[in-house]
């Protein structure tokens, strides 16, 4: 698999692909990683750390194209190189303007089959941005960068007939994807999966918390992912709400260091007023981008959980992703706990009905879902 993994300045991509490539390579396989941005310090050493943007325009695409050519020329014939992973971004924000990130000749010529965009949450990428670069930006134009990089990314996919195999997939909060993206690169046709689950209403529930994570954390154990959970600004605009209301200023966020190395050990401050300036981007991006994890899955399987009193926890989210996936003919697979018997609404449009995860994963398995086996034989 030739893959292009694109992200925004922030991202922390190199060492989250290079955990990827080390994973590939304690399993006994061997996935080549090349960084653009390190190749192109490399053609000008005389340019300082963190500044290879500044350059002109026309300097900074000469060596982009330096280094992309020898990325080219180093991954040729594509059958002496199955797979590889080139580290790049789409698009640039920066003094410049916005302006763009690839040459299409040169993809083209690079032939990639995949496409994957690495998307994270706003308030690191703001952060890591900031710790690296000299630049003013703020949590809005993070946002929006995020929203460009994706559409970029998605254009250039379907400009190179790589439609179907484009990819919006986050490095995660709460764990390591380093395993995802792996098996996107090396089992492609494995099935991928999007876990639905109830999520603002049940945090203060720590026993069906822990249902939920069991059931998103055996899915994937077998399927290749795309988790809502993974991206969780939301709880993010929440605190900053609740902050706002106490009169604070900011809101402390421990930073993350899955597939790769965080900036920092310690918390991070986060300021209120910018949270709650991109409060509707924040709710917008959750509508756009889980309806877009769902397209590019060939199942949803959703957990609806028993709440207290015997209600059924079946959120007006879970509800709306359900109805998506079934209008867009994905298979609909659903675990209800709940003792009451689910409606009209569920029944009409699930594919099966599973009274536990066991039994899911059991039916699963009965119907070649699931495969025994690795690219690496393991």
């Amino acid at each position: 698999m030739r893959a292009l993994v694109t992200g925004q300045i922030g991202m922390n991509k190199k060492p989250y692909l290079d955990a990827v490539a080390d994973l590939a390579g304690r399993r006994g396989g061997r996935i080549e990683v090349f960084h653009l941005g390190d190749l192109m310090y490399a053609e000008a050493p005389d340019i300082r750390p963190g500044r290879i943007l500044d350059l002109p325009l026309s300097r900074l695409t000469a060596l982009r194209r330096a280094a992309f050519k020898d990325i080219i020329a180093k991954t040729s014939p594509p059958q002496d190189h199955p797979h590889i992973i080139i580290n790049t971004h789409a698009t640039f924000r920066w003094r410049h303007g916005l302006f763009g990130g690839l040459d299409f000749d040169q993809v083209r010529t690079l032939a990639p089959n995949m496409l994957i965009c690495l998307v994270d949450n706003v308030e690191m990428v703001h952060h890591r941005l900031h710790a690296e670069h000299d630049i003013d930006a703020t949590l809005k134009d993070c946002m929006v960068w995020r929203e460009e990089e994706i559409l970029a990314t998605e254009l250039l996919a379907q400009a190179v007939g790589c439609q179907n195999q484009f990819y919006v997939l986050s490095r995660g909060r709460h764990r390591a994807t380093t395993e995802t993206c792996l098996r996107l690169i090396t089992q492609p046709g494995l099935r991928k999966v999007y876990p639905s689950f109830p999520m603002s209403h049940v945090v203060d529930m720590p026993e069906v918390l822990a249902e939920i994570d069991q059931f998103r954390a055996r899915l994937a154990e077998h399927f290749i992912t795309f988790d809502p959970g993974d991206v969780d600004e939301k709880l993010l605009l929440e605190r900053a709400i609740a902050a706002a209301k106490d009169g604070r200023d900011w809101v402390e966020v421990k930073p993350n260091s899955f597939g790769g190395r965080a900036t920092t050990d310690h918390s991070i401050r986060v300021s209120v007023r910018e949270v709650l300036d991109i409060a509707g981007d924040i709710d917008g991006q959750i509508y756009a981008r889980d309806f877009k994890l769902i397209d590019q899955s060939d199942m949803i399987c959703s957990y609806i959980p028993q709440l207290p009193g015997g209600i059924p926890g079946l959120s007006s989210g879970v509800e709306r992703e359900l109805q998506h996936a079934f209008e867009h003919t994905k298979e609909v697979y659903v675990v209800w706990k709940p003792t009451k018997t689910p409606s009209p609404f569920i029944t009409e449009t699930a594919t099966k009905i599973f009274a536990s995860v066991d039994d899911a994963l059991g039916h699963f398995h009965e119907e070649n879902m699931i495969a025994q086996r690795d690219l690496f034989g393991n």
